[in-house]
């Protein structure tokens, strides 16, 4: 029994260029290179006519002229990343990055809650998308190797599945250099011993790819091509916060409903804050307007609270901060963070104790929605609004 395919490679396109063609609507469906000397990426439009990464820069206009080169932004790039991998660990709290661009999702046991592994990869994608304007391939596999194989050539900006009972109809034919681990010098020892596609690696005898490749790279190789990656999805450390978010969609939204969204989302955060026995202290706003530009502003507190109407108060003037007009903006997601998480027993409280009575306040409204749900008890500036203002309301994470 091979089991299922439940680990997911997603693998940003193209990624550096895709960025540079998402923040300039003048470069979108052009050739695109991103470097100096060298090229340290292109755009699919610029592959097609041969540049390739780590190509010199006068080497790739000379096979294709039209080419625009553009400086690296790296601020821009780690910041989209960081977006990226947000999604990734909404999605699931075993996330093994790789790179700045790509990371091993495992997803077993989430079909209850979330669906099938072929399913999270399609909202997945969907989410990378919407929420940070990037085409992304994902491959899904049983195992890491055959996952990275599968997203590889799903790209561009696409999704295959691997089923258990078609790994070899999908690898065996597939050149050597798809192997992990294959560079040119491997690959040329395999070509003089007739060796070109994985099929015909995997039909070797373990020992006779040690004496042609050395006994660990044989060994390993020989083990990718039978199918045996028994690796697993090795989770990253995260960093230490909370947060959500909420698309909004295309329609515009009055300063009364952004303020009445951004509401929901501390008050739902807040309560999460203490059921977890942290403190915060930092305040991260985010926003995205319908061009793709972003604004963040972020306020770290005196001392770490659990306080909602300090957080909330907090939150409130930072999406004041961004723009006096910003309803006019249109604003298609907006998201909070607490940073800086503190244990709630390592917070030393500041005399005179002036917030006793919010705090108990939270925590009788807390005991409330835990016992009734989270619509039990609602503040008087919710009541009656279109549901509309209650946008679609998209994973949290921690």
């Amino acid at each position: 029994m091979r089991g299922e395919a439940t680990v997911l490679h997603a693998d940003l396109d193209a990624f550096y260029a895709s960025v540079e063609q998402r923040d300039d609507p003048a470069l979108r469906g052009r050739p695109v290179i991103v470097g100096g000397g060298v090229v340290a990426a292109a755009s699919y439009e610029a592959k097609a006519r041969g540049v390739r990464t780590a190509m010199s820069t006068q080497r790739a206009r000379a096979l294709c002229p039209e080419v625009i080169v553009v400086p690296p932004r790296m601020e821009a790039y780690s910041a989209a990343s960081r977006s990226v991998f947000a999604i990734f660990h909404d999605t699931t709290p075993y996330v093994e990055g790789i790179s700045i661009d790509e990371a091993f999702l495992e997803v077993g046991g989430l079909r209850r809650l979330a669906g099938t592994p072929e399913q999270i990869a399609v909202r997945l994608r969907e989410r990378v998308r919407a929420e940070v304007g990037l085409p992304i391939s994902v491959g899904v596999a049983r195992t890491k190797f055959l996952a990275k194989v599968a997203s590889a050539a799903s790209k561009p900006d696409g999704l295959l599945v691997v089923e258990p009972d078609r790994e070899e109809e999908f690898l065996h034919p597939l050149p050597v250099e798809r192997l992990w681990g294959v560079g040119a010098v491997t690959a040329e020892k395999l070509h003089r011993n007739g060796i070109r596609t994985v099929g015909q690696l995997a039909a070797l005898e373990a020992e006779t790819a040690e004496r042609w490749l050395g006994k660990a790279a044989g060994a390993h190789l020989h083990a990718l091509a039978r199918l045996r990656d028994p690796r697993p999805v090795e989770a990253t450390t995260r960093h230490e916060s909370i947060g959500s978010q909420r698309a909004l969609g295309n329609r515009a939204y009055s300063g009364a409903e952004l303020s009445a969204i951004l509401t929901q989302i501390i008050d739902g955060l807040a309560k999460r804050l203490r059921d977890r026995g942290s403190s915060c202290s930092t305040v991260v706003l985010r926003l995205r307007f319908g061009d793709f530009t972003k604004a963040t502003r972020s306020r770290t507190l005196a001392t770490p609270t659990d306080r909602t109407e300090v957080l909330l108060a907090v939150a409130q003037r930072l999406l004041a901060a961004v723009d006096p007009d910003i309803s006019a903006r249109g604003i298609t997601l907006i998201g909070v963070s607490f940073a800086q998480l503190t244990r709630g027993g390592e917070v030393q409280p500041e005399l005179p104790l002036d917030w006793n009575d919010g705090a108990r306040i939270d925590t009788a409204l807390d005991a409330v929605r835990d016992r009734f749900g989270s619509a039990a008890v609602t503040r008087a500036t919710l009541l009656g609004r279109d549901p509309g203002v209650s946008a679609p309301r998209l994973p949290e994470h921690d």
